[in-house]
């Protein structure tokens, strides 16, 4: 694979997302003329976000320049790489390119948020397709992940050819008998490839990953042994790990019920497109399943991350309006925690063994494998492609140094390896790197309900102090004419301290905001009255620290009310 153009012109790398963090992947490919963008993800809030329903990319960047933006082609379909796509679309409509089951998965997103329609361009491509926009041509290459139809992209610029592996593992026999393509990688290797950007998330991890077969193997191991009710929760998008729960299912007599909403859209989905096979006879209705004796179902569930309305949750804490977890019930929970769930999912085994259920997890049982590559096959990236620089991609800050330090054991010099932030610039002019001092916008846009950034950091803070130190709301009325109290002070707390048995604090409180009212005088003209909402909040704060070693929020309002 050669260049595209036959004169060497300018190209910038952007990642906008997905650098130092665990999601919200996207990256910006330009030329003079020209932009690509590859993958454009959602992440969760952490607990330092309360409220917030999701966080997607900054695409202040890309908005200033969507005149040049030809279109996005996406590596596969996961939350972190396609979520942030409805955002997108609605300020900026582009084609979208993408294997099968990735674009069947766009389409039902966009459908449930009401905004497919024959405008939207979702183009089906296939392994080997070379999709050629402006100044790109960009190749799909055969990987492996914990979904169908994950892809890594070659992309031809101007400059020479850019790997990007997207999320992948090296599965020699993987559920499709369709292993990663290592024969094109090493091809475009020989060739010569400019740049590689690879996935970092287990380069921290040791050896190889292990196949997605050896879980269906565990599968027949319990499923063997198992007597009652099964319920395997796993992540929905993993279709292949779907369709081993149902074959092991089938092997031992059992029909399957689809519960929890991602669960049933992903199923309908893959089933839709042929990606799961023989649904149709061993996949039955959730509500159906009460028919059947219990060592005679499986229910593929999912809530394997402890989220708190998922459908495991629900039966953990007997809220589910459906299933009904007792002492009869193996739970196999088939996934193992994102980094910041443990806490919610240790909690939720908790629960279901105090409903009297067996659980395993994968501390007990190889139930789950992940669906990226370890140290060994990091390597062997690096090996087979040997590009002229490097940039790891896809984790968190020690991720992207670990998976540095491996290709500096592979002999790749320092200064070609690129530790790259959110919004930092990587540009080449012809083959020839050139180190941008640019730091264009990005970071977090969050999404709160139906509102897209309308949540700063503000009110972030906000939020976290009413959590850990709780309200104490003031309202007084004062006479527009005597500037004498006629109403309050009423006095409300939330969340710090229990008013009926804090009197004390109470009272002085209300003497508080009377003496300084009180010292208004007659003059109304002469009150600033925002000064003294000021001071009441000033005084009253320093009071309750002084007693009570707590810092809550203080609202004060003082209302001018005219008297008869």
């Amino acid at each position: 694979m050669t260049p595209i153009s036959k004169t060497p012109g300018k190209l910038r790398v952007i990642p906008l997302g997905g650098l130092g963090e665990i999601g919200k992947n996207i990256t910006a490919f330009e030329t003079e003329n020209d932009i690509i963008i590859v993958d454009c993800g959602i992440t969760f809030p952490d607990d330092n976000m309360p409220g917030i329903d999701a966080v997607i990319p900054d695409f202040t960047y890309l908005e200033d320049h969507f005149s040049k933006i030809r279109g996005i082609f996406v590596t596969h379909g996961h939350e972190d790489h396609i979520g942030a796509l409805p955002y997108f679309l609605k300020k900026i409509n582009v084609p979208i390119y993408s294997l099968k089951f990735t674009i069947a998965l766009i389409k039902r997103k966009l459908e449930e948020e009401n905004m497919y329609s024959d405008n939207i361009h979702l183009e089906e491509v296939h392994y080997g397709d070379i999709i050629i926009k402006g100044d790109f041509a960009v190749e799909f290459i055969r990987t492996n992940h914990s979904i169908a139809d994950s892809c890594a992209l070659a992309i031809m610029t101007p400059s020479g050819v850019v790997i990007h592996t997207g999320d992948f593992k090296v599965d020699y026999t993987p559920i499709d008998n369709a292993p990663i393509d290592l024969m094109r990688l090493a091809e475009l290797g020989e060739n010569g490839v400019l740049l590689l950007m690879s996935d970092s998330t287990n380069a921290e991890r040791k050896g190889f990953t292990m196949s997605e077969r050896t879980v269906g193997a565990a599968f027949d191991d319990l499923f063997a042994k198992i007597t009652g009710r099964i319920i395997v929760a796993t992540f929905s998008s993993n279709v292949h790990r779907v369709q081993q729960i149902i074959d092991t299912a089938a092997k031992f007599g059992r029909k399957c019920a689809i519960c929890g909403r991602s669960m049933v859209n992903v199923v309908e989905v893959a089933c839709d497109i042929g990606y799961i096979k023989n649904a149709d006879e061993r996949i039955i209705n959730l509500e159906d399943a009460v028919n059947y004796p219990d060592n005679e179902i499986v229910i593929i569930t999912t809530g394997s991350q402890g989220e708190p309305m998922s459908a495991l949750t629900r039966m953990a804490s007997a809220t589910h309006n459906q299933v009904e977890v007792s002492s009869n019930d193996t739970i196999i929970i088939s996934a193992s925690p994102i980094p910041g769930n443990e806490k919610a999912i240790a909690k939720m085994i908790d629960e279901l063994f105090k409903r009297g259920a067996n659980v395993i997890y994968k501390a007990l049982a190889d139930v789950h494998v992940s669906g990226h590559a370890c140290e060994e096959e990091l390597k062997l990236i690096l090996t087979i492609t040997k590009p002229r620089y490097f940039m790891p991609v896809h984790g968190e800050y020690r991720h992207l140094i670990q998976h540095a330090n491996i290709a500096k054991h592979l002999n790749m010099p320092s200064e070609d390896i690129f530790i790259m932030s959110n919004g930092n610039v990587l540009e080449f002019r012809g083959p020839e790197l050139v180190i941008r001092e640019e730091q264009v916008e990005s970071g977090n846009i969050l999404i709160d309900g139906i509102g897209v950034g309308d949540v700063g950091n503000i009110v972030l803070r906000d939020r976290k102090h009413l959590a850990e130190d709780g309200l104490l709301a003031i309202s007084v009325a004062v006479s527009s004419k005597t500037l004498r109290i006629v109403a309050g002070p009423d006095i409300v707390s939330r969340g710090f301290v229990y008013m009926k048995e804090s009197e004390n604090i109470i009272t002085k409180v209300s003497e508080i905001v009377r003496s300084i009212i009180a010292e208004a005088g007659d003059d109304k003209y002469r009150v600033d009255w925002n000064a003294k909402r000021l001071l009441i909040r000033d005084t009253v704060k320093a009071y309750i620290m002084d007693n009570t070693k707590r810092n809550p929020m203080i609202l004060p309002i003082v209302m001018e009310v005219d008297e008869d």
